[in-house]
């Protein structure tokens, strides 16, 4: 699995200008944008309908100063966009990059709203952590399979091939890392060879690839994996292959609160608007509210590797607004009680030892007790019944190293001088969110996928049309 072969004596009886890897947002919003240009694009997928990471996210984009936040009222900024994604990667980031693409997108979100009707709104019922203010777009009942449908909606109607079933396996180079062309397996075991001008990866990340997490992050190896299994880190494989820059290995977006045994993840306003989780002893553990991905190990370390999720019903009336969360309540994953005794029961804990942590939350809400783990509750009001409670995992999501790259999403090569005609974004490219789970700024998956798609596109166009 992902090789790099010699290119030297090599002919292709098909060529494509600009081949691209991976039918998701990445892929699509890069073909879009190479087709734009006049170039002719193929898409080559693995899955037989394309399904990855952004059919499974929560379909919402990050930028600042779109036309759909000023028609909204939210005053907002690539700037302010920009010391956000800093300021949660605690400055441990490609700085230039990130500035670069919080100056892209809002450029990015109105491109595909007013081109290609990407369904879009903003959230400004609540923010995420680390959001200073409503960053996010999403699709109607925030899920990316929204997004994903019209995104290849889009490609269709502008012509744009997509080979499905299409899994590129090797890479053909020439001495000094310029891509010829891609080998293609098929279901059956058959080969097609395919040359091109220009390659852009948008095949994701390593998630699916036990091997690799022990490699690179062992601590979540054994945690539920909530990304598609094709995500098996083909890019960073080829990339190793070819000495290209690799950074930000240990770093991933991982989710404190996927209800077990389901496997649904709760919609995040359930912890944004004042719910908190408790282990299996009814006792809170963490600030749960600093960051969706960094909750996930914390949840993963309690006792059995799981925790509890307990909010009310004005959490419940923003968070039911996520496709996930119906999900949850039509799977009934979710349970409504009326009592701290029925709370205590679902959990299995002491009704006093739960009540006493539920008069502590009380009280960091009226402001007369500091919450040992720094969470300010000091914001929303204490949670009144009927409460709402769900059994919930730390996951892994999606990965979020890989091949450093530039302003134009070229790949780079391990001395920092980039490739000759090798593109990479999304998942596939080295991410906003410094070393480690901390790092990840809510909707970085999207923005990564859409701005590096379309400026990866713009360049590879660029390049073969010279």
């Amino acid at each position: 699995m992902g090789s790099v072969i010699s290119a030297e004596g090599k002919k292709f009886d098909v060529t494509v200008p600009v081949l691209i890897i991976g039918a998701g947002a990445c892929g699509c919003s890069a073909a879009l944008a190479a087709n734009e240009k006049g170039v002719e694009v193929m898409i080559l997928e693995r899955d037989d309908k394309p399904r990855g990471n952004t059919s499974l996210s929560g379909g919402q984009i990050p930028a600042g100063g779109t036309k759909l936040q000023k028609a909204a009222g939210i005053v907002d900024s690539a700037d302010i966009l920009y010391k956000d994604i800093l300021a949660k990667a605690q400055d441990q980031c490609d700085h230039d990059l990130a500035r670069h693409v919080a100056n892209e997108s809002a450029k990015t979100v109105d491109w595909l709203v007013d081109r290609y009707n990407l369904p879009l709104s903003c959230i400004s019922d609540f923010t995420y952590p680390g959001h200073t203010v409503p960053h996010m777009h999403a699709s109607p009942s925030r899920f990316g399979a929204e997004l994903l449908t019209v995104f290849l909606q889009a490609v269709a109607n502008e012509g744009i091939d997509i080979a499905t079933s299409a899994h590129v396996t090797d890479l053909f180079a020439d001495k000094d890392g310029r891509i010829r062309g891609v080998r293609i397996t098929r279901p059956d075991g058959k080969h097609e060879d395919v040359g091109c001008a220009a390659l852009v990866l948008a095949s994701n990340g390593y998630g699916g690839n036990k091997e690799l997490l022990n490699k690179y992050i062992p601590e979540i190896v054994d945690a539920h994996y909530h990304g598609h299994d094709g995500n098996q880190g083909d890019a960073v494989l080829w990339g190793e292959q070819l000495k290209a820059s690799i950074k930000d290995m240990g770093s991933f977006q991982g989710h404190g609160a996927v209800i077990t045994p389901h496997n649904i993840h709760l919609g995040w306003p359930s912890i944004t608007e004042g719910g908190f989780q408790v282990n299996q002893d009814g006792v809170r553990f963490s600030d749960e509210n600093h960051g969706y991905s960094e909750q996930a190990l914390n949840v993963v370390r309690q006792p059995g590797h799981v925790a509890w999720t307990i909010w009310d019903q004005r959490c419940q009336d923003i968070a039911i607004q996520m496709h996930s969360h119906q999900e949850a309540m039509k799977a009934d994953a979710i349970k409504k009680c009326a009592t701290v005794a029925e709370l205590a029961k679902t959990v299995g804990c002491d009704e006093a030892t739960l009540q006493q942590t539920m008069n502590e939350n009380v009280e960091m809400c009226q402001g007369k007790r500091p919450d040992p783990f720094g969470r300010n509750f000091a914001k929303k009001p204490p949670l009144t019944p009927p409460y709402y409670i769900a059994k919930i995992q730390g996951a892994l999501f999606h990965t979020q190293g890989g091949l450093e790259v530039n302003r134009e999403a070229r790949v780079l090569k391990e001395d920092g001088t980039p490739f000759p005609n090798l593109f990479a974004g999304g998942g596939a490219a080295r991410g906003f969110s410094g070393p480690s789970d901390w790092g990840y700024l809510s909707g970085s998956g999207l923005m990564s996928a859409t701005n590096l798609g379309r400026l990866a596109g713009e360049a590879a166009a660029a390049l073969v049309s010279k």
